[in-house]
């Protein structure tokens, strides 16, 4: 509470140096004068001067005797002008300094928020190593944040953009907080001058004084008149860096001292804490205070949204046969890993769910399923981070089989690479036998993993199905579609359906469909060809409800559908070359992306040769045989035509001849897709994970090889866009 209601007061009292600063006070190059040709000029406009002061802002007032009044205004030391009254503390901003200050409270709430400096200085510390945990490392803290929600990712968003001021803030409150409770001492200077030997002579004119003629008035704070005409009373010089004693009649100096170092510091806490005399860091302060304020809420939000990691067992782990443990940073994996072992349990199994760091002996476990997030750049999530010491130091004495299913996005460089890292460490035990490859889930699709799940099942003669509603996932929008044309050939087929709804789409958002025969979702990536149409490519399974449903549909009938935003797998809009990489019914969105492919200015016009599209697309595209392609072949032959697309390199891998596969095509070609990356184009991905992996690897050697950079340096850069399942 009291932090908030200090970042409120913070945000006020930031506009009060802009509104001081706005002032029409300052006069241009007035710094540039010397204290010799400032003193001349005020002296000649004003009889009696008591002193000159500058402030933060540049401005130049003096205090002197006006008809018997002692009067403080602002002038313009080039002329005596008075340009006004000295500026007066508004209402507004002198109540919120004093709350600002103590809280009303005195010398108590001075304490308080001392107090809540500090605090205010750990959640920034704390802040700043979350966030680089979460991105990889200090060298990716400003990389691309993936959106979960909204919270989530603003609250990630504006902290990398304010930490750095709110730090600053903590770090000047703590240090003024102990300058008033004199932890830490102001020194104050005390000159020592040889009264003895004063000299009215030889005299001199105060403006031919060597510090008055040396010295500009950029470098001045204060200058204080002799209080009268004997010997013993002097000016009082205060500079930036010094304070200095001159005698009035011959400029001899009586005595200089540096600031102390401590009184430096305290003016720049004082500055950095204010933002006195900058418009640009008062600006940045306030956006910094008023960030506090949004960060607490989204915080909170974050905090108490996070799933219940709470574990209910109904088995003892030395009793349990299946033994689930999952590895998470935030609680939604285990959400999932909940789910697979609740089924697990209604099927009649013992099965014993945990966190990976409780890896130990387990008696009777005869299959092990890890279920593991990645955090930042491939690290293990906290709950997981002791995991494979713990296998080399707890060996099991039975066999046992392992599943490893892996949670991430591949917006990531790293996608589920410490899936990987638990799944080759297991590998590596004599008593362990994997009964599969990884299994990766992308941006937590309830799909990807309820199939895993279901086939898994399935090999240990379990059936499984999993409840969707028992994860708490984002509601997806809900539309219906008519079916405007079917394509097929062989296996696959091309559903082209019409939005009925008006609700936008863009080719790589994911239609979410639902048949009312299982339940379970699946997700197919949208080519938008404009105008509310858009395509999905499907492949027909022999026992897919899905595929089998969406292949018996005939036109006009309607589809009811939700559409899932994807805005990491979008056609850039600067690049001027993209490098489309897709296998199967991968293809599907690049279809969307290749047909709004058109010029920048104006629609391609029939039989203008000079018409030129958005950007260069080329597209690498892996099939069986050379029937797998007819299904797009017409649109590929009048995308090239229409100069919506510049090249397309097919791979056929069942062909008896030579088996191609995308991988190879890419390989070939290292040196033309090492040179699209350096100029700033962009290479996309859509397809199977395996293919996604074997392309990765041979992208990962033409970055080695032709730009001697890392390809996690190009995903960083949203210059490799990956949507694979």
């Amino acid at each position: 509470m009291f932090l908030l209601a200090v970042s409120i007061t913070g945000t006020i009292l930031a506009v009060e140096p802009i509104s001081n600063k706005l002032h029409p006070y300052s006069v241009k190059d007035a710094g540039d004068l010397t204290l010799s040709q400032t003193l001349i000029n005020l002296n000649s406009s004003y009889d009696e001067i008591l002193s000159i002061s500058k402030d933060r802002n540049e401005f130049v007032s003096v205090s002197a005797i006006i008809d018997g009044q002692t009067q403080q205004f602002y002038v313009d030391p080039f002329t005596g002008e008075a340009l006004g009254p000295l500026i007066e503390k508004a209402p507004i901003f002198q109540f919120s300094t004093n709350f600002h200050r103590s809280l009303f409270l005195k010398s108590t709430g001075r304490f308080l928020i001392g107090l809540v400096s500090f605090l205010l200085l750990l959640i920034a510390v704390s802040g700043i190593v979350l966030i680089a945990k979460r991105q990889g490392g200090i060298k990716h803290f400003f990389s691309p944040v993936v959106r979960e929600n909204y919270s989530q990712f603003n609250h990630v968003v504006y902290s990398r953009f304010t930490l750095i001021p709110i730090l600053i803030l903590s770090l000047s409150g703590i240090y003024l907080s102990l300058l008033r409770f004199n932890i830490i001492p102001e020194k104050q200077l005390v000159h020592q001058i040889d009264y003895d030997s004063l000299s009215e002579e030889p005299r001199l004119a105060y403006e031919d004084f060597e510090l008055f003629k040396n010295t500009p008035l950029s470098e001045l704070k204060e200058i204080e008149y002799p209080f009268s005409e004997f010997v013993e009373d002097y000016y009082l010089i205060r500079l930036k860096d010094r304070e200095v004693l001159l005698n009035q009649y011959t400029g001899e100096v009586l005595a200089q001292d540096k600031n102390p170092m401590v009184n430096t510091i305290s003016s720049w806490a004082t500055v950095l804490h204010t933002g006195e005399g900058s418009i640009i860091w008062s600006v940045i302060l306030g956006l910094g205070s008023l960030a506090i304020p949004f960060l607490m809420v989204t915080g909170f939000i974050i905090y108490f949204k996070r799933p219940k990691s709470s574990v209910k067992n109904k088995y003892k782990n030395s009793e349990s046969e299946y033994i689930i443990l999952v590895g998470t940073e935030g609680g939604t994996t285990l959400q999932y890993a909940q789910e697979f072992h609740k089924n697990l349990l209604k099927a009649g199994k013992r099965s014993f769910l945990g966190q990976m760091n409780h890896y130990n002996s387990f008696e009777k476990m005869k299959h092990l399923v890890i279920i593991t997030a990645t955090y930042g750049q491939g690290e293990a999530p906290i709950s997981a981070n002791n995991f494979i010491k713990l296998l080399r130091s707890h060996p099991q004495k039975q066999s046992f089989s392992f599943s490893v299913v892996g949670f991430g996005s591949t917006s990531y460089p790293k996608f589920c690479e410490f899936a990987y890292q638990a799944h080759n460490a297991l590998r590596d035990l004599e008593t362990a036998e994997s009964t599969e490859e990884v299994f990766t889930v992308n941006d937590k699709s309830f799909e990807a993993f309820s199939n895993w799940a279901f086939s898994w099942g399935s090999k240990q003669g379990v059936n499984l199905q999993l409840d969707k509603s028992a994860i708490n996932l984002p509601k997806k929008q809900s539309t219906d579609f008519v079916v405007v044309d079917r394509l097929t050939k062989q296996d696959t087929f091309l559903l082209t359906l019409k939005n009925t709804n008006g609700i936008e789409t863009a080719s790589g958002d994911l239609l979410s469909i639902t048949p009312k025969e299982d339940g379970r979702e699946r997700l197919y990536s949208i080519g938008d060809l404009g105008g509310g149409t858009l395509a999905i490519s499907v492949k027909r399974h022999p026992n897919g409800v899905c595929s089998n449903w969406l292949g018996d549909l005939n036109q006009g009938e309607v589809l009811s559908c939700g559409v899932v935003k994807n805005p990491h797998f979008r056609l850039p809009k600067k690049a001027k070359e993209t490098v489309l990489i897709a296998t199967g019914t991968g293809i599907g969105p690049f279809l969307g992306m290749i047909h709004s492919n058109t010029p920048k200015n104006a629609l391609i016009k029939k039989g203008n040769q000079n018409s030129k599209p958005k950007q260069k697309l080329r597209l690498y595209w892996g099939g069986r045989n050379p029937e797998s392609l007819e299904l797009y072949e017409s649109f590929i032959d009048k995308a090239i035509k229409d100069k919506k697309l510049d090249r397309f390199t097919p791979a056929y891998s069942r062909l008896d001849s030579e088996k191609v596969y995308v991988q190879h095509l890419i390989k070939k070609d290292g040196q033309e897709i090492a040179q699209t990356l350096k100029s700033g184009g962009c290479v996309m991905i859509c397809g199977s994970i395996a293919m996604q992996r074997e392309v990765t690897k041979e992208l990962q050697g033409i970055c080695n090889c032709y730009l001697k950079k890392d390809l996690s340096h190009f995903q960083n850069r949203k210059q490799i866009k990956m949507d694979c399942y």
